[in-house]
């Protein structure tokens, strides 16, 4: 890309037009593609160019370009209209271009026994080997991975139309990796359906030592996935009092099932003795936000621990 004049950049999903705005600065042509019309009105205001449509086959046709660079970050789990973006892709990739998709990864889910990443938004988990196959349908190939922390464990694969690159020792690494971890194979699922049980009973045994001593806990976090633990684990307000946010439009708001009361941090009256951390992806930040905190002796509880 950084050998072309002025790449042109697609964004799939693109949002508010925050990553669009960085390539942009880099002196690329970009386009964004959002069907939320808000963050579309933002995107625009900021002079990031965005198309309010849902993109897929006959989208990418109406749009009629090529582009140097399409990217989906977080959008490949979501769809719904699965086989008709990846002929989108395919039509919209210039012939040396290069599209990047980032997804939460199955086999990282797996290893971190991350089952509250399983909600209603996602329809769908990959390995590289689902991918490639899901893929190579529409006449794409994947040929080279990395492996990120974000959402406690994200694979971010580059593809091209076939032949284009060749394919990465890293990119060979991983996909054998996951062979010798059965990674695709019925097994590992049942395995990992034990371990989420076996988390369970761990964690429900955690909060009866908390309730025995008396001791007060909150949740710290909200996000989505924190709902799939709270009521897998059959969790209710006499076991977190509150979950406590920094998100102020979640402010007044009760989770949903459990319908335990949101609190922000800034309204806390009485420190818990325990955190039971729900956003427990974000434990390097969390723990040194709260670093007076651990030192006072209020103990940080990660159901999960990420990678």
């Amino acid at each position: 890309m950084q050998n072309l004049p002025n790449p042109l950049v697609l964004d799939i999903g693109s949002n508010d037009g925050t990553q669009l705005k960085h390539y942009k600065e880099l002196g690329c042509n970009v386009l964004g593609v959002e069907s939320a019309p808000h963050a579309v009105e933002i995107a625009i205001a900021n002079g990031i160019p965005t198309e309010e449509v849902f993109f897929n086959s006959d989208s990418a046709r109406k749009i009629n370009l090529k582009f140097n660079l399409i990217n989906a970050s977080g959008v490949f789990f979501h769809l719904e209209e699965l086989h008709s973006v990846c002929e989108g892709v395919k039509f919209a990739l210039d012939s040396e271009g290069v599209f990047i998709v980032q997804f939460i990864y199955m086999k990282t889910m797996q290893d971190n026994v991350a089952f509250d990443q399983i909600y209603h938004e996602h329809l769908l988990y990959y390995t590289l080997t689902t991918l490639s196959t899901l893929l190579e349908i529409h006449g794409l190939e994947i040929f080279d991975s990395n492996l990120s922390t974000i959402h406690g464990g994200s694979m971010i694969a580059y593809v091209s139309h076939p032949g284009k690159f060749k394919k990465t020792s890293r990119l060979k690494s991983y996909l054998e990796d996951e062979i010798k971890n059965c990674t695709n194979e019925k097994k590992r699922y049942k395995d990992f359906a034990i371990q989420a049980q076996q988390l369970k009973e761990k964690t429900l045994g955690w909060f009866d030592g908390m309730s025995e001593k008396n001791k007060l806990v909150y949740g710290l976090g909200a996000p989505v996935k924190g709902n799939t633990l709270i009521n897998y684990f059959g969790l209710k307000k006499e076991n977190l009092q509150y979950l406590i946010e920094r998100n102020p439009l979640r402010q007044g708001l009760f989770s949903p099932g459990a319908h335990i009361p949101l609190l922000l941090e800034e309204e806390i009256s009485v420190s818990p003795d325990a955190y039971f951390v729900l956003a427990w992806n974000f434990k390097s930040e969390i723990l040194q936000r709260h670093a007076n905190d651990v030192i006072r002796g209020i103990e940080f509880y990660f159901p999960i621990d990420p990678m």
